[in-house]
């Protein structure tokens, strides 16, 4: 019985040290300083020009490295964006995967299905300094898969839309609310595209896609795996009806995106990161800032909200790291340090997901001062509360350019919507099918 019981204890103690392993509490080694490895990539995560890539990665490891004396943080420079995940992915298959990674939203889903990326909901049930309501909870759920939280985010940019003040105002339309609707957008943009009965010379609106309105009016195109597509629904005939509206208007369709520059557009939708980036720097902005810019969220949809897509970089742990103790600081002073995450107004261009640097007056001050960039806090709190990710997963880019034919091709066509619909399920089906093979 004695030795019963010793047996027992001995595999409790065994079991709970394993748990502690696992969890980075215990170290595998006994070496003088622990080495972190960490995977990033040259470059703006938002397809823009930034020779800053590194800079906040560089002053969050030294902050990291001065506050835990025993760790040494390394990566690996040069990576491109289009080259990182396929590098990720090489790491993994040789069993080296680094101990932190950052997760471009295309790549999340790939990573939870194999099991890339360690949980990080224990971490955070034991950890008295760190709460989830520091972020916004959208840019939070970007990180979630099947319930469990593997990410935290790091950076975000939701969709907005940009709008031509000075050209709302010559033409009497007044500038819309953050509740704004699909009556009111299409409204706003019929009266700026026509003069007189005749056309103005001006155009409503730019770039209004088929995901925008989706978006608005809470379509769920697919099936979270990406196997399965519901073209047919009343909410999806809606939003075609709106997009055959406006393409409907005088000069509805707008072929050079320049000429929002040139003053005669009133909305264009950009992702946040994008209106940041031609405030700041590009150069056709300032050959054309004889007008007023300004944003705010997206029409409604009739069945919907004030929607944004939202583009979410995220930060994760790898499940093969020995480190975990130490990865899920470092994870913390990316995401949930201010003083970090301030730096994203200086070297790079979307929003920080974390509330307090955001909505600071001193940043909005300090931003609109030194870069020209209105962060209006109101308008973006709006937005990121109704904010909702875009369900990534493999071959979702082959699926949107398909959807994207049969859009173009039902409005082209000016036939009945609702048997085009029923047609066009069908061939994405089989496409889907296809991919599948």
């Amino acid at each position: 019985m004695v030795k019963r019981r010793y047996r027992l204890l001995l595999s409790a103690v065994l079991v709970f040290l394993a748990v502690l392993v696992v969890y980075g509490f215990l170290p595998l080694s006994s070496g003088s300083q622990n080495v972190l490895t960490v995977g990033a990539f040259a470059g703006s995560y938002w397809s823009l020009q930034n020779g800053n890539s590194y800079k906040i990665l560089d002053d969050a490891i030294d902050l990291f490295e001065k506050e835990n004396p025993g760790v040494r943080v390394q990566y690996v420079s040069g990576i491109t964006r289009d080259q990182y995940q396929e590098w990720l992915s090489g790491k993994k298959a040789e069993g080296k995967m680094p101990d932190v990674f950052l997760v471009p939203s295309d790549s999340f889903q790939s990573f939870a299905e194999i099991g890339a990326m360690q949980s990080l909901d224990g971490f955070i049930k034991h950890d008295n300094d760190f709460s989830e309501d520091v972020f916004y909870e959208k840019a939070l759920q970007s990180g979630r898969y099947r319930n469990m939280l593997y990410a935290l985010p790091y950076e975000c940019s939701p969709v907005i839309m940009v709008m031509n003040r000075t050209l709302l105002q010559d033409n009497g339309i007044p500038e819309p609310r953050k509740d704004w609707t699909w009556n009111e957008f299409y409204e706003a943009c019929r009266m700026t595209g026509v003069s007189e009965g005749e056309a103005s010379g001006q155009y409503g609106v730019i770039d209004y896609s088929w995901k925008d309105a989706f978006a608005a009016n809470r379509v769920k195109l697919f099936n979270d795996k990406g196997t399965a597509c519901d073209f047919t629904g009343d909410n999806i005939n809606e939003a075609l009806i709106l997009l055959e509206q406006l393409s409907k208007l005088p000069k509805g369709k707008v072929i050079s995106a320049g000429d929002f520059y040139k003053g005669v557009v009133a909305f264009e939708p950009m992702s946040f990161a994008t209106y940041r980036a031609r405030v700041q720097n590009d150069l056709s902005y300032q050959n054309y800032s004889d007008f007023e810019w300004g944003y705010t969220s997206m029409p409604a949809g009739t069945a919907g909200d004030n929607v944004s897509r939202l583009d979410t970089l995220t930060v994760a742990m790898s499940s093969d790291s020995h480190s975990k103790r130490d990865a899920w600081r470092f994870i913390k002073t990316l995401t949930a340090t201010e003083a970090i995450q301030k730096e994203i107004y200086d070297y790079s261009e979307g929003l920080s997901p974390l509330k307090s640097v955001t909505e600071d007056p001193a940043m909005e001050e300090y931003v609109l001062d030194r870069y020209g960039v209105v962060l209006d806090r109101d308008v973006i709190t709006y937005v990121m509360e109704r904010a909702e990710n875009e369900n990534r997963f493999p071959d979702y880019e082959e699926l949107e350019t398909e959807v994207t034919t049969a859009v173009d091709s039902i409005l082209e066509d000016k036939s009945n919507i609702r048997m085009e619909q029923i047609i066009w399920n069908r061939r994405i089906n089989n496409y889907i099918k296809k991919l599948s093979y």
